[in-house]
């Protein structure tokens, strides 16, 4: 394994083997030391996300009122759309086509407030994105939108786009979603502004609908098995906004460097998604953080919301004719120079193998990857 490595990744490289049922090491290279993580990263804040806030967890998004509905179906007041950090958040013709029909529908909203009575809004319709921060993007990008990720918010719509059919980023998401929600309003028969804003929620503001987001346990399935940067990085701020000093990017990554900790692991966290390079950590910390979450609430949850290999998302063309097909649940990494595929195998013996290789150094993708899948069928054949 270790020649395999050195072949793929060249010197900078890591590795780690561990029989998961004893506990021993079966095969490790420079396991301690820290690598550039790329979308391995995201083990550690999908593992956080679901262990935090649990499989079954839905994050709801709100439309309230400040006024009251007249007898003749007016509501004297406005109307707020209170983001809670869903990333799923848009309508059936994008996440039908983009995402594979996973999405929280906003449009469910036009019929809740008019099963509430309401005919005409005499105010206006604001968008409440306050839940997070209003930087876009990550590090790598200077927090602002990049081609990878974005743009983010606490009030999300369409993955970031201003457009049903993937087209390009819009400026501000929140406002975007209000804007389509006011506008279905309208064509329902519903009278109000066409004209949104931002606002904030008041205090004691009644709600008059809501919808969920698909549970959580969904959420960390397409981050993980797709390598989703946007879920990714807004798993991150909805830790920090529920778990951490608010709805940043470095309050949700602390958060995850808290969970790593409290399972025996390490990881030094500059995003969720792991497209800052400054994401670290060792082979030896993914394997630690991988045998944790197993031993703990969530842990047959999170390894079936891993990539299985040879079948599905970034591994699905991969380990094809070696022991590794079908048999791994794994997540894969990559940047310039980064290769990375960390996870379990599930031996034909009922061993259950925890692993983590870290290629820094990479020249060539493809034969780190074909060395990666060497190794992860001898893994497999233990």
């Amino acid at each position: 394994m270790r020649q395999r490595l050195v072949a793929g990744g060249g010197v900078a490289s890591g590795l780690f083997v561990v029989d998961a049922g004893s506990g021993k090491a079966l095969c490790a290279r420079a396991a301690k030391r820290p690598r550039i993580l790329a979308s391995n990263t995201k083990l550690f804040t999908t593992s956080a996300a679901l262990t935090r806030f649990g499989p079954e967890y839905r994050i709801e998004t709100e439309l309230l009122t400040d006024g009251r509905i007249g007898f003749d179906g007016t509501l004297r007041g406005s109307l707020y759309l209170k983001g809670a950090g869903d990333p799923a958040l848009g309508v059936p013709s994008f996440y039908d086509r983009y995402q594979g029909g996973l999405g929280t529908n906003l449009l469910s909203l036009r019929a809740q407030l008019r099963e509430a009575g309401v005919r005409a809004v005499s105010g206006r319709l604001y968008a409440d994105d306050t839940i997070f921060d209003r930087l876009r993007g990550v590090a790598d990008s200077g927090y602002a939108t990049s081609p990878y990720v974005g743009p983010l918010s606490g009030l999300a719509f369409d993955a970031g786009y201003r457009g049903s059919i993937g087209q390009g980023f819009a400026s501000d998401p929140a406002t975007l979603a209000a804007s389509k929600l006011a506008r279905a309003l309208g064509a329902a028969g519903v009278s109000i502004r066409s004209q949104v804003a931002r606002g904030l929620t008041p205090d004691g503001a009644q709600t008059l609908g809501s919808v969920r987001s698909p549970a959580m346990s969904r959420l960390v399935e397409a981050t993980d098995v797709y390598s989703n940067n946007f879920f990714a990085e807004m798993l991150a701020k909805l830790l920090g906004a529920h778990f951490g000093a608010g709805g940043t990017t470095a309050a949700g990554t602390n958060v995850v460097e808290r969970f790593a900790r409290s399972v025996g692991s390490a990881i030094q966290a500059v995003d969720g998604s792991g497209l800052t390079r400054g994401n670290r950590a060792s082979p030896y910390a993914v394997v630690r953080l991988l045998q944790g979450v197993r031993a703990g609430p969530v842990g047959d949850e999170f390894i079936q919301d891993l990539a299985l290999t040879g079948h599905e998302g970034t591994v699905a063309d991969r380990t094809g004719g070696t022991a590794a097909y079908g048999r791994c649940r794994t997540k894969t990494g990559t940047l310039t120079g980064v290769s990375a595929l960390s996870g379990y195998c599930f031996n034909r013996s009922g061993r259950v193998m925890v692993f983590s290789i870290l290629m820094n150094g990479v020249a060539n993708l493809s034969l780190a990857h074909y060395e990666q899948d060497k190794i992860a069928a001898l893994v497999a054949s233990y």
